[in-house]
Formats: C-alpha cells, sequence, structure tokens
C-alpha cells in the first residue's frame, strides 16, 4: 500500500471484532515501532502488549472508561523509559520518539487490515499499576488493537491554506 493512501484511508476503530490477532501480524506491528526513528537512535522504550481479557477490561476503565478498549484483543502501552532528557529544542525525546513508533504501529496495523486508535485519555498511574510499570519509566500513548467490526468515515479536515505558512509563522 502506497503511504499516502494509507494515512488518508486509517480511521481511529472503536468497534473491534473478537477474532484474534495473528502473532504473525502483531510481530509486524511492533517490529514496525522497533524501526521507527528515535533521538540519537537509543530507543528508550518499551512496548506492553497485553491480550488478557480481563486485563484491557481493567485497562479500559483506566482509559477513562471507554469501554470500546474492552472489546479489543490486543492492548499496546507505549512506554518511555528514560523521561528526562530533552532535545535541543526543547522537546522531551521519550515524547516525541514514542509519537514517532506509535503512528508506525497505527499504519502498519492498518496496512495488515488491523485497527487501532491512539488513546491519550487514560489514567497514567493506573495503567502503570495495572501493568507493573516502574515510577520512572512514563506511559506516553496507548492503543487496543484488532480487526474492526466497522469503520468510521472520514472526518473533516481543515483546508492545507488553514495550516501551511510559507517562509515564515503568518
Amino acid at each position: 500500500m502506497d503511504v499516502i493512501d494509507a494515512i488518508r484511508k486509517r480511521r481511529s476503530i472503536r468497534k473491534y471484532s473478537p477474532r484474534d490477532v495473528e502473532e504473525e501480524k502483531l510481530d509486524l506491528v511492533l517490529e514496525a515501532a522497533r524501526l521507527s526513528p528515535s533521538a540519537r537512535n537509543l530507543q528508550d522504550w518499551k512496548f506492553i502488549v497485553v491480550k488478557d481479557a480481563e486485563m484491557i477490561k481493567k485497562l479500559a476503565v483506566a482509559c477513562s472508561n471507554q469501554t470500546f478498549v474492552a472489546g479489543a484483543p490486543v492492548f499496546i502501552a507505549a512506554c518511555g523509559t528514560n523521561a528526562g532528557p530533552l532535545m535541543k529544542c526543547g522537546q522531551p525525546r521519550y515524547t516525541v520518539d514514542l509519537s514517532i513508533a506509535m503512528s508506525y504501529i497505527l499504519l502498519e496495523a492498518f496496512d495488515l487490515g488491523l485497527g487501532t486508535c491512539w488513546l491519550g485519555s487514560f489514567d497514567e498511574k493506573k495503567v502503570k499499576e495495572l501493568l507493573a510499570v516502574p515510577d520512572d519509566v512514563r506511559v506516553v500513548a496507548v492503543t487496543p488493537l484488532g480487526y474492526p467490526e466497522i469503520s468510521p468515515a472520514p472526518t473533516a479536515r481543515k483546508p492545507m491554506s488553514d495550516i501551511v505558512c510559507r517562509e515564515r509563522y503568518s
């Protein structure tokens, strides 16, 4: 699949089929994250894969009670293992690195016929407790993963003229 085509067609999935995700596909999704770029190529991250349905139900509660999360057969938490350093531009390295890795996860999942929904609405403390994440590690983003039961229609996007400036901010 062409990358821009995948970007245009990918949707946030909020209803999943109970069908299991094949290990080969799950491995490819995780490989996409592993191969994603990171600052200084340090790869200061861990990806926690949860397949236990009871644990996913508890995680759904920690994700602002978003019940659709419990319907997915897989849950992935993207964690930054070195939350201290800032890039020279002042941005936290781990949040940028994991945002890139999560984007790769979403796109690879879509290419494999799987659905995801990047979630930032979660109680990090509860997620960390449930998944035994150490205090010094940050959970940056999470996503359910599975086969879409339904795929929503595209949402409107702003025109390019509203979001792009040439030569300087305007």
